[in-house]
C-alpha cells in the first residue's frame, strides 16, 4: 500500500553535457536507482543543465578555470532557481571548481569524490590507485579530499601513463568511440598500480567506465559515476 512518502523525493539538479556521453549514463543510473528503490513506474526527478563542452576544454587548456568556474555558478543557479533541490556534477574534471559552485546555490551540492570516498572507506581500503584526466590526478583537488576526508592513500600512474590516460578520455571516450586496444592499455596500466600494492582501483572520470571493467583485474575497480549516482538516489528519497 502506498502511503505518498514514496513520491515525496527531492528533485536532483544535474550539470551535463561534460561529456554527454557520461550524462546518460547518470540519467540511466539515477533512474534506475530510484525505481529499484520504490519499485512500479517510478522515475527520479530530474533537472538538466547540459553545457557545451568544447568550450570548457578550450578554457580547461588555457588554465582559465576561474571562467569555468562562472560558467558552472550560472548552471547551478539556474537549476536551483528551475526548483532543484540539491546539484551534482556529471564529470570528475570540474569538481576542480566545486567550491565556486557551492559557493553560488544555497541548496547542497553532492561532491563526487565524498560519493566515493566514503564508498571505499566504507569497504575498509586504504591504498587506492586513481585514474583520471591529468587534472584530476595531478592538481590535487582531488586526491586531497579523499585523503584528508577518508585518511585513503592516493597513488596514481607515471607521468607516460597519466598522458596516455588523458589522450584516451578526451579523444576516445568522450566522443563514444571504445577501443578494444585502449582497453589493452588501460588494464596494463592498472596491472603497474598494482604493482605497486594498490588495494583498489578508483575510476576517477565519468567516462572509464565505459572501457574498464572488472573482469580480469585483479583489484576491485570503483566507478565513480555509479557510486555518485547511487549517492545522489539515496539522498534523494527520504524513505531510503
Amino acid at each position: 500500500m502506498l502511503d505518498g512518502s514514496e513520491f515525496k523525493q527531492k528533485t536532483i539538479g544535474l550539470i551535463g553535457g561534460t561529456s554527454w556521453e557520461s550524462t546518460v549514463l547518470y540519467y540511466q543510473l539515477i533512474n534506475r536507482g530510484v525505481r529499484e528503490e520504490l519499485g512500479g513506474l517510478n522515475s527520479a526527478k530530474l533537472l538538466i543543465y547540459s553545457v557545451n563542452y568544447e568550450p570548457i576544454i578550450q578554457l580547461e587548456n588555457q588554465g582559465n578555470w576561474t571562467e569555468i568556474g562562472r560558467q558552472l555558478e550560472v548552471a547551478a543557479k539556474t537549476l536551483e532557481n528551475a526548483g532543484a533541490d540539491m546539484i551534482i556534477l556529471c564529470c570528475n574534471t570540474l569538481h576542480k571548481v566545486a567550491p565556486a559552485i557551492e559557493s553560488a546555490v544555497s541548496i547542497p551540492f553532492v561532491h563526487i569524490a565524498t560519493s566515493a570516498g566514503k564508498e571505499v572507506a566504507l569497504n575498509g581500503y586504504k591504498k587506492i590507485g586513481l585514474l583520471g584526466t591529468r587534472f584530476t590526478m595531478e592538481d590535487g583537488f582531488y586526491s586531497s579530499r579523499l585523503e584528508n576526508d577518508f585518511d585513503l592513500q592516493v597513488i596514481v600512474p607515471d607521468f607516460a601513463d597519466r598522458e596516455v590516460i588523458d589522450k584516451i578520455i578526451y579523444d576516445e571516450l568522450c566522443v563514444g568511440t571504445l577501443s578494444f586496444e585502449s582497453k589493452k592499455v588501460m588494464n596494463k596500466i592498472i596491472d603497474r598500480l598494482c604493482d605497486q600494492g594498490v588495494e583498489v582501483i578508483l575510476l576517477g572520470c565519468t567516462e572509464l567506465g565505459l572501457l574498464i571493467d572488472q573482469k580480469g583485474l585483479e583489484v576491485p575497480i570503483f566507478d565513480t559515476t555509479l557510486l555518485h549516482s547511487q549517492d545522489v538516489v539515496k539522498l534523494s528519497l527520504p524513505s531510503v
